[in-house]
């Protein structure tokens, strides 16, 4: 090949190079089947060529931007209402331009978290649920795993539309929880499955969480080399690519890896959250997430606090956080099985707090009884709670069955102690909206505790919806 031909050869291929980097790109969020989020600014960014027009078409809207220096870009589309229809985006750059398909607009959330939140319909053995799932109103797209020490911008991934042929591999939490909100809204439903089995929390959290919370501002400017474990990995490449797309809130499945915490675990769950919040820059989104079940076999000791029940009063704090929401599972686990298979109680249980704080259902009974405070009288404690219900009952979950009030039941897992701080088995008895402790040969009590233990097998205290009671302690003891 002589100069001449080899410069024209060369020329081409440049031509081709620079064509093909002409066309817009989008990242992975932005693709067919996508739903975005209804009533509020949606973001919508890209790349393309350096200081190339940029124009955005959805909606009847038209928006228009210019490419950075460095070829990015990003429009914000006037809020959307909730549509069940597909539509088509429309992105163009110069003489290049891409088409996102059957586009609905509707709920979005993430759904986070380690093993329990990942685990999916299929894992359940929900063949029924799954078999059933014609929901082509529910979508996912899945965020696979990566850790990286510095920021990305996408992921590979795409949207899946929910059919019986592929709900098997949805977020199992999150399908059940997308499921009920389905049918109370009407509306589309988009989850973001961005979570990973065996993951402490830390690794979730950006720098800016860590910095606003001043017991682990160290770790705000600390390195993150290492492993998938160590602090920001994960936040950098399977929450940051998220950040700024449009979202209600956020669902989060996780604490076992973290389990042997208490206070500790409050403090980074609030870098968590308040982290995440600062990013997205929508407020305070919703961030509604599960208390861990019960697990191993059950331990008799009356003063309890072994395994999760430090962790357990470490997420019942979080809820000082504003519109924040914890659904109890205390009921539901399995002694021999860290993932329990009712996923469905799950999900049902966080869509309650969605529905009653987000979707106008206000009378909706959304949490089982919460320990509010607590009175000597005599030989006695009298307990008050909150999230009562229509009455406070001794009820009995029986697997995936509605909770079934028991008349004339025994409470359990109250234990109450003396004046030395010694504990003791108690009786506790249903006085209205109260419940009374007391036990034989304690004449001054100080203290309840109710299920503080890692597996309170059987612990039975709900409101008369079916909702079982937060595990508590009235002390502060070591």
């Amino acid at each position: 090949m002589n100069r001449r031909l080899f410069a024209c050869f060369f020329a081409l291929l440049m031509l081709v190079a620079v064509t093909a980097t002409a066309h817009p790109q989008l990242p992975a969020l932005f693709s067919d089947h996508m739903v975005l989020q209804r009533d509020m600014p949606v973001p919508v960014w890209g790349t393309a060529d350096p200081d190339f027009d940029v124009t955005v078409e959805f909606a009847g809207q038209k928006k228009e931007t210019k490419a950075d220096g460095d070829g990015k870009w990003r429009v914000t589309l006037d809020p959307l209402k909730a549509s069940k229809e597909p539509a088509t985006m429309k992105v163009m750059s110069g003489d290049h331009g891409v088409e996102v398909k059957d586009i609905l607009v509707g709920e979005v959330w993430i759904c986070s978290g380690q093993s329990n939140m990942e685990w999916t319909v299929n894992a359940c053995r929900a063949k029924e649920d799954a078999d059933t799932a014609d929901f082509p109103m529910i979508r996912q797209i899945k965020v696979p795993h990566v850790h990286s020490d510095k920021s990305a911008d996408n992921f590979k991934g795409q949207w899946v539309v929910c059919s019986p042929q592929t709900a098997g591999s949805f977020t199992a939490v999150g399908f059940f929880f997308a499921r009920d909100l389905i049918k109370e809204l009407d509306c589309p439903i988009g989850l973001i499955n961005s979570s990973w089995g065996g993951t402490r929390v830390e690794p979730w959290t950006p720098p800016c969480g860590f910095a606003g919370v001043e017991e682990l501002k160290e770790l705000a400017t600390k390195p993150a080399t290492g492993n998938h474990q160590t602090h920001t990995r994960i936040y950098h490449s399977m929450i940051h690519p998220l950040i700024p797309y449009a979202i209600r809130g956020a669902i989060w499945y996780q604490g076992e890896s973290n389990g042997g915490e208490h206070v500790s675990y409050f403090h980074k769950k609030k870098a968590l959250i308040t982290g995440w919040r600062k990013l997205w820059e929508q407020g305070d989104f919703p961030f509604y997430f599960v208390q861990l079940a019960n697990f191993r076999q059950p331990n008799k000791d009356p003063k309890g606090g072994d395994g999760w029940a430090r962790v357990r009063e470490a997420q019942t704090m979080t809820l000082d956080i504003p519109n924040t929401g914890m659904a109890v599972i205390i009921d539901i686990g399995e002694a021999r099985d860290i993932h329990p298979k009712n996923k469905q109680d799950v999900g049902g249980r966080l869509a309650l707090w969605a529905l009653a704080k987000d979707y106008g259902k206000k009378d909706l009974v959304h949490s089982g009884p919460l320990y509010k405070s607590m009175k000597v009288e005599g030989d006695k404690i009298r307990l008050s709670f909150d999230h009562v219900g229509s009455g406070l009952m001794v009820g009995n979950k029986d697997g995936k069955k509605p909770t079934e009030e028991v008349k004339n039941g025994e409470l359990t897992w109250f234990s109450i102690a003396d004046a030395e701080k010694k504990w003791h088995h108690a009786k506790a008895v249903i006085d209205g909206n109260t419940v009374v402790v007391s036990a034989d040969g304690v004449k001054k009590p100080t203290a309840v505790r109710y299920a503080f233990t890692m597996n309170p097998e059987g612990c039975n205290l709900y409101n008369k919806e079916g909702l079982p009671a937060s595990p508590f302690r009235t002390d502060d003891w070591k």
